[in-house]
């Protein structure tokens, strides 16, 4: 089950890292990348710390979208589609958080 909750931060992970490498940040890829081994800590500050990256990530795919949109609306091409694929990737990911309150031990939670 903890395998299974998991999942959505992982696949949330992988796209991110992915609209990194497009821009060729390699740095920030291996972060981003590398972050999801917090869970092997068990402690509740890396939870939050996941929880709060997940956040800012959805965040990064909103300015992605308003960036593209400004991109797109100067050439008269629409829009809506591309708000709706990322509006959906951005919740994907901040929904991503949930499931992880639960990967702390509870004698390590409080």
């Amino acid at each position: 089950m903890r395998v299974l909750r998991l999942l959505p931060l992982l696949l949330s992970t992988l796209v991110l890292a992915a609209h990194f490498l497009r821009s060729g940040n390699v740095v920030t890829v291996a972060i981003i990348l590398c972050a999801p081994l917090l869970v092997l800590a068990r402690r509740r500050w890396a939870v939050v710390a996941l929880q709060i990256g997940l956040g800012l990530a959805a965040i990064e795919w909103l300015r992605t979208a308003l960036l593209i949109a400004r991109e797109r609306a100067e050439i008269g091409a629409p829009t809506t589609r591309m708000f709706v694929i990322l509006g959906s990737v951005a919740l994907f990911t901040a929904v991503s958080a949930l499931p992880l309150r639960r990967l702390a031990t509870p004698s390590q939670q409080g």
